[in-house]
């Protein structure tokens, strides 16, 4: 029977972060994935270039029902040591906004990166590899690997959760979790697009492929970034991040003029641009395929000048504070990440150690961390992947 000191199940970020650690300390690592490739996320990733980090990392950029669990490993391992390895590696970057850094490139260079990275630390890489049944040893684990038993010291569960099916997630990182009596909060999709009723979605059918600046709340929570009207619902970055806080049956608030009170402004333009129809003057702060459509939608025919209170408020209102309440989201499908998982109460928060059981961890996405858009969920995988090889 084979025998390694660690044994890494996903070759993903976080996983290949963790076996990069744990071979540079003279371990003997194997990876395995059943995908063709390695970090198949990272490659579709930012649109192909990669949104491997994101140089505002706080710990307030994340959902988690433990807080304080991820201040830690946050803190031990910051965006600006990732940056140094990339930097190693002449990989060129450019800041986007807020704080994002995107290849110049492809996003196959930071998979190379770490693939370049594993193999100098001495990590066995296999593919293609199903993981079945796990067992714990006096020494360790069992683990059947391809239908052949692999014995290991510590065995490090990295498999990711369930967002983006089609690129291979399943559950089996929380299988294991319940397998050795670790609890699980609820899972959901996040960073997802939502999704509207049918007689709503009829409604707004003009808008689909329109995009604007929006102010979108949920509660005291709010993002102001581009939010796209879909056939669906909506998506884009504001929607994607309110997601995360979302959930059926609430209600969500929309400004889609962000700093503009639309109200003050097209009363004044009733006595300068009275001439002017309605749609036009309120095009001058919306799209105008969006203010021709809410316009429509008041039934009002007339110019701005003969618009009276009675219209402009509602149509202002929709505008500076449109509330929704959407049916749903576009689930794992769409979603970029998943919400809960691994309970970290269970999990030392120094070493991603499971507390009541020797040599288990678990790190990235199937534990219950998950950021914001904007490369913060990359950031908790190099981090949580790093302490786990520093302990492993």
């Amino acid at each position: 029977m084979e025998n390694f000191d660690v044994v890494v199940l996903g070759a993903g970020a976080a996983g290949m972060m963790c076996a990069i650690e744990a071979g540079k300390r003279g371990r003997r690592v194997l990876v395995v994935d059943h995908a063709k490739a390695p970090g198949e996320k990272i490659r579709i990733s930012g649109g192909g270039r990669c949104n491997f980090t994101n140089q505002n990392t706080t710990p307030q950029n994340f959902l988690t029902s433990n807080p304080g669990f991820h201040i830690s490993a946050l803190r031990r391992y910051r965006p600006a040591d990732f940056i140094a390895m990339v930097d190693r590696h002449g990989i060129a970057w450019h800041e986007k906004t807020l704080g994002q850094l995107f290849c110049d490139g492809s996003a196959r260079q930071i998979v190379d990166m770490l693939v370049t990275e594993m193999r100098r630390a001495g990590v066995t890489l296999r593919l293609q590899t199903t993981v079945g049944a796990v067992r714990k040893t006096d020494a360790g684990f069992e683990v059947e690997l391809g239908g052949t038993p692999v014995a290991c010291g510590a065995l490090v569960v990295a498999s990711g959760g369930k967002s983006i099916p089609k690129m291979g997630a399943t559950g089996l990182g929380y299988e294991i979790a319940r397998e050795f009596g670790l609890p699980l909060t609820p899972t959901r999709p996040a960073l997802v697009p939502l999704t509207f009723e049918i007689g709503l979605l009829d409604r707004l059918k003009p808008l689909a492929g329109v995009s604007t600046e929006a102010r979108v709340s949920h509660g005291k929570t709010r993002f102001d970034e581009a939010m796209l009207f879909t056939h669906r619902g909506i998506s884009g970055p504001a929607i994607l991040q309110i997601s995360s806080y979302w959930r059926e049956g609430d209600e969500i608030t929309v400004d889609m003029a962000p700093g503009v009170d639309v109200l003050a402004e097209l009363k004044a333009g009733r006595t300068t641009q009275g001439k002017q129809g309605l749609a036009t003057a309120l095009s001058q702060h919306v799209p105008k395929r969006l203010a021709q459509t809410l316009v429509e939608q008041t039934g009002f025919t007339g110019t701005l000048g003969d618009a009276g209170d009675k219209v402009l408020k509602p149509l202002a209102a929709a505008v500076n504070a449109w509330r929704v309440k959407p049916v749903g989201s576009e689930g794992y499908r769409t979603a970029e990440v998943t919400l809960g998982g691994v309970d970290t109460r269970s999990l030392d928060s120094k070493t991603m150690e499971a507390r009541d059981v020797a040599g288990l961890y678990f790190i990235g996405e199937v534990v219950d961390v998950t950021g914001w858009l904007g490369g913060y969920n990359f950031q908790w995988a190099w981090a949580s992947g790093w302490c786990a090889g520093q302990a492993v």
